[in-house]
């Protein structure tokens, strides 16, 4: 027996059909362009739709010729699937639209039968009656030969199809059964996409332990790539795409540094994929391709996602140490996009503000209009600390502005200072603890400095945000190019808020909390001495090798700073242990920014490598032959006492303590201008 719902249609046909009408949704623009031609506007006669797969090209298509069959024309229809990619078979396919003037011709899936664009432009389209219309979809744009030909400007309409608008992605979930709790996660993972959306809902609406937190299961991954990449020239090819995936944007350099061979090509190859798309940075893709290229890769390859991640995050923080002062927070956002997937970072990065809001150079111009939006964000007490630090170090601000408006956003400064004066501290409260901070726990030694990082941000901006992306990106980025830093300080309004995520990079909570007006204010510190640059970017790497939720391999100790009176004892301590290997492991020096430098990983045998290496270079100075004499028979000759190394060298031993003395102070100075002066070098490219 028939049902009711049966009883309406004559065919399974006229059933699907029905069904895929009421899931059509939005395309209002595409869809009014081709009613008026249908209705005899004429204003043009070819329409060539584009986008890349899965975004709802043939679901068009197929509403066209709905709506064409309802105007009374006849429709035809030709696929690349099923046609062969000749003259011959096209036009045997689609030879009725060359006999009638109200035929609708619908070529659906061009990109398959790409090489027949020259005849079809030049030798089939041109025979098509006045008053026919024809639609070609597929996932590449029409070449500029149809464009920049004047003829053909007249009758060719260019549709790029592009996401569904976001009321128009909920409308398509909520008619698949989504749960409430699921869709806005299931939104924000498909972006608009309707193929991602259709493949995900259907996930969703039948697993019951589905989460609100949406991910990629490996079944929906392929699909999409199947649908949306589909085959790939060369597994090259494939690892192009792959590292496109994983970065922020993706440059020819950076092709070169993950992929030596045929980087130019491969770069050349991504920028003409449909679903590839550019901006100043480089070329980045569609956000579901992306999404469904680290899920697949991650289970598919695991090693391969490491080593991928690992020379790409190589390159990034290189040229984050590298880069001048306009280009460092691009280049360190790029680097910390690859840590997307962390569980921490995402939830206080967006990197969506990308020309919403810029960051500019401070001028004495712009102080009467900051300090207003100071006060009227922050208060009086912080418009005052702004006012001071303005008017005396107008050089380490920068301004983040609209840029739709162009009005100020943000202030902020990056604050170096070696000593603070009286006048200082009292003028601004937090820096006096991070003063006392300082002085109790590790202090400046000579030639070293610390550098204060203060943000003033309108409300809109104060969580997560453009604007607080664009002051991260800055701060880290001045703290792995400087020269020298010991301390670096974060000023964070609402510290409790930013805790976790700050300790996650390894900048340690203070437990200073100030009031400044209404707001409440932290204080957070890292020193850079303890764990250098160097360890600093070596340790972000390896959190973010394995994918999301990664757990990182357990970290090394931190480094000592010792004072120079320290540091002095401990040189001597080692200089006497040289002819004990043993003796070497407890010496204070083996956990030395010095030390962790050296290329040899056992922190003994690098310490006595640069004690040797020391001894050589104070033999090299003519004025110290004597010196060095005496600490080379003290203590590289093996003799057993220093009265017997003076006896060997012909000296009183009071004339060989002296010299001795002096040729250890020599061999300290030596060591201790590497420790706080001289820049340790990046490890090299996994």
């Amino acid at each position: 027996m028939l049902s009711s719902l049966d009883g309406e249609y004559s065919s399974l046909g006229q059933r699907i059909q029905a069904a895929r009408d009421r899931a059509f949704v939005g395309r209002g623009e595409e869809l009014a362009l081709f009613r008026a031609t249908l209705g005899a506007d004429g204003s043009f006669g070819v329409l060539y739709v584009h986008g890349p797969g899965g975004i709802g090209k043939s679901a068009l298509l197929r509403r066209f010729a709905t709506e064409a069959r309802a105007a009374g024309r006849r429709v035809v229809t030709v696929d690349g699937h099923t046609v062969d990619p000749s003259p011959a078979a096209f036009e045997a396919q689609a030879g009725e639209v060359l006999t009638g003037e109200r035929v609708v011709l619908l070529v659906d899936t061009f990109e398959l039968c790409q090489g027949l664009a020259g005849w079809l432009r030049e030798r089939f389209l041109p025979r098509v009656p006045v008053g026919a219309l024809v639609v070609v979809a597929g996932r590449n744009p029409p070449d500029l030969r149809w464009q920049a030909d004047p003829g053909w400007a007249e009758v060719l309409r260019v549709i790029p199809l592009r996401p569904l608008a976001p009321e128009e992605a909920m409308e398509l979930i909520d008619a698949r059964g989504v749960a409430s709790e699921l869709r806005e996660p299931l939104l924000a993972f498909a972006g608009g996409h309707p193929l991602a959306l259709c493949l995900g809902a259907a996930v969703a609406a039948k697993d019951e332990r589905a989460s609100v937190r949406w991910t990629l299961r490996k079944d929906v991954a392929k699909t999409l790539l199947d649908q949306l990449v589909g085959e790939v020239p060369s597994p090259a090819h494939r690892r192009a795409l792959e590292v496109c995936a994983h970065a922020r944007t993706t440059t020819e350099e950076l092709l070169r540094a993950v992929l030596p061979q045929d980087a130019g090509p491969l770069f050349e190859w991504l920028r003409r994929l449909p679903f590839i798309e550019s901006n100043r940075h480089g070329l980045f893709p569609h956000e579901v391709v992306r999404d469904a290229l680290e899920a697949d890769l991650r289970w598919r390859d695991p090693e391969g996602y490491a080593t991928m991640h690992r020379r790409i995050h190589a390159h990034l923080a290189a040229r984050v140490r590298v880069a001048g002062d306009q280009a460092a927070p691009a280049a360190m956002g790029s680097l910390f996009y690859l840590h997307r997937g962390d569980g921490v970072t995402s939830k206080f990065q967006g990197w969506q503000g990308d020309g919403e809001v810029h960051e500019e150079p401070f001028r004495p111009e712009d102080r009467a209009q900051v300090l207003r939006m100071v006060a009227e964000a922050e208060g009086p007490e912080s418009a005052a600390d702004a006012a001071f630090w303005t008017s005396r170090r107008p050089e380490s601000f920068w301004v983040h502005r609209d840029t739709e408006t162009g009005e100020p956003v943000g202030l902020m400064a990056w604050l170096v200072l070696a000593e603070p004066s009286e006048e200082e501290l009292a003028a601004d409260v937090m820096l006096g603890p991070a003063w006392e901070h300082i002085r109790a726990t590790a202090p400046l030694r000579p030639g070293e400095h610390v550098a204060l990082c203060r943000a003033w941000v309108v409300p809109a901006h104060q969580g997560p945000s453009p604007v607080m992306d664009l002051v991260q990106w800055r701060a880290i980025g001045e703290c792995l190019r400087a020269d020298r830093l010991a301390w670096a300080f974060m000023v964070m309004r609402d510290p409790d808020s930013w805790r976790r995520y700050l300790r996650h990079h390894d900048l340690h909570d203070l437990a200073v909390r100030l009031r400044r007006g209404e707001e409440t204010y932290g204080l957070f510190a890292h020193d850079w001495r303890v764990t250098t640059a160097e360890a600093w970017l070596e340790r972000m790497g390896r959190r973010g090798q394995s994918g999301p939720q990664a757990t990182a391999p357990p970290e090394p100790s931190g480094l000592r700073v010792l004072s120079r009176p320290e540091f002095d004892s401990a040189v001597r301590e080692a200089m006497r242990s040289l002819s004990r290997p043993g003796a070497l492991v407890g010496n204070p020096l083996t956990r030395t920014r010095l030390v962790a430098g050296h290329p040899s990983p056992d922190p003994a045998q690098a310490l006595r490598e640069l004690l040797e290496e020391a001894v050589e270079q104070v033999g090299a100075d003519p004025r110290a032959v004597r010196q060095h004499q005496a600490v080379v028979s003290a203590y590289l000759s093996r003799v057993p006492t220093q009265e017997a190394a003076a006896e060997r060298l012909g000296l009183p031993i009071s004339t060989f303590r002296r010299h001795l003395a002096g040729g250890l102070e020599r061999v300290a100075e030596r060591l201790w201008h590497r420790e706080v002066y001289e820049v340790p070098e990046a490890p090299p490219d996994a």
